[in-house]
């Protein structure tokens, strides 16, 4: 139960190969010298910094036990490195970058630890959802209990892989904070990135307790539905990963400030895109099936502006369709045809891309209102930004899109002509 976690989006830039972290040995990150290598290639160097936390970690998790350690921390780690396009630690490094800092070793490892908050969030979000596929393939839940000679269908095989999950999600979690507690930071940097490390796990947390007890509900108000998205997706996966850059850049007041304004809203406009997604999604780029969202009867925006515009309207015919099949698990196509046409009669579609492109233009104004942004830094988080929250170009696809754009107007971004290895295509 609960909306997805939604998948970081394309930036054109493909994730490397991630082998299994047993028996690989320790890769050294780069030294805060080697600002400009990172510059060029920030996935390759938050992956090599990853395989070398994660390595430690698994090595721990062998001296407590070797079962425990070959079927769940080597899964854990494993999750964390192979598949996404790791944006939250791109944006952590582009907000410092952007403040003109060159902190490397302790951003990229922080870039790590939120990669592990975000195994977490999808391994639980999984196992509330009783989601059977991740990225393409088998959700840690279905291949616990795989692993452990159970079919998931089973009633025995499906609560051991949720249990399992929970405690794989928790591992993440652990693992994520003790690699904060263990990065070398200053008194003044550790005061001020404390307080946004904490707050981050917290808003996490409530969003998807917010969207799980809209979903219990039977839906939410369109505030709330806005409000669950600020806290479940916007905050976490852009706003604190650019206020975690510029606070360990030492940004003043006012930079800071901008920097999170704009993530803010471009964070939400990712969510609403991926809401859209949820919905009218090609499963070839997601790696979801299509209308998941209406299965599940999940709790969205998209849905709550649905509802409130019949209502304005007294279509009862529309209130009827969204009041039955949400929720209806195993759905027929034509049911989910109809809650798309409802969706697209009462306006909700439209109004929600309308909705996305404000808050994308307003996160780009925020950003160019910036003080002391690094001219290098800033044009790289422009493009960032400009992709997560859904640039237009003119040769977008009838529907779908990569993870992270709407469908329609909302195709993938133009290419990134700057740094991180060249284009972004």
């Amino acid at each position: 139960m609960g909306r997805r976690q939604p998948e970081e989006p394309s930036f054109g830039e493909s994730a490397r190969p991630a082998p299994g972290t047993g028996g690989h040995r320790h890769h050294a990150a780069p030294s805060s010298e080697d600002a400009r290598v990172v510059d060029a290639d920030v996935v390759d160097a938050v992956l090599r910094t990853a395989r070398a936390v994660l390595a430690e970690r698994v090595d721990e998790a062998m001296a407590s036990d070797a079962l425990f350690c070959d079927e769940l921390a080597r899964r854990v780690a494993d999750f964390t490195l192979d598949g996404g396009k790791r944006v939250r630690p791109r944006l952590l490094w582009w907000g410092m970058r952007s403040c003109g800092a060159a902190e490397t070793t302790a951003a990229l490892r922080l870039g790590v630890a939120l990669e592990l908050i975000q195994s977490c969030a999808l391994i639980h979000d999984d196992v509330m959802d009783r989601s059977r596929l991740r990225r393409g393939k088998p959700a840690v839940h279905i291949g616990l209990a795989e692993r452990a000679g159970y079919s998931p269908d089973s009633g025995r095989g499906s609560a051991f892989g949720a249990s399992a999950a929970v405690l794989a999600g928790d591992l993440a979690l652990a693992w994520a904070d003790d690699t904060v507690a263990e990065t070398a930071l200053s008194a003044v940097q550790r005061r001020r990135i404390g307080p946004l490390w904490r707050a981050m796990r917290t808003e996490m947390v409530a969003g998807q307790y917010l969207d799980l007890r809209g979903q219990v509900r039977g839906g939410s108000s369109v505030e709330q539905a806005l409000r669950t998205a600020c806290l479940k997706s916007a905050s976490y996966s852009v706003e604190r990963p650019l206020a975690l850059g510029a606070a360990l850049a030492g940004a003043d007041e006012a930079t800071t400030d901008a920097l999170r304004s704009a993530g803010r809203c471009a964070g939400i406009a990712f969510q609403l895109r991926d809401d859209l997604l949820g919905v009218f999604g090609d499963p070839e780029l997601t790696g979801k099936p299509s209308g998941d969202d209406i299965r599940e009867g999940k709790s969205t925006y998209l849905l709550a502006v649905a509802r409130r515009w019949a209502e304005a309207a007294g279509d009862e015919r529309s209130l009827a369709v969204l009041g039955r099949v949400p929720g209806g698990g195993d759905l027929a196509e034509e049911d989910l045809a109809e809650v798309r046409g409802v969706l697209e009669a009462t306006g909700a579609r439209a109004h929600v891309e309308r909705k996305a492109e404000r808050l994308r233009d307003h996160a780009l104004r925020r950003l160019a209102q910036a003080v002391d942004v690094d001219a290098h830094g800033g044009r790289q988080l422009l493009g960032l930004l400009r992709t997560v929250s859904g640039e237009r170009t003119g040769h977008s696809p009838a529907t779908g899109g990569t993870h992270g754009h709407g469908p329609g107007a909302a195709a993938a971004a133009p290419a990134l002509t700057t740094a991180e290895g060249g284009t972004s295509r």
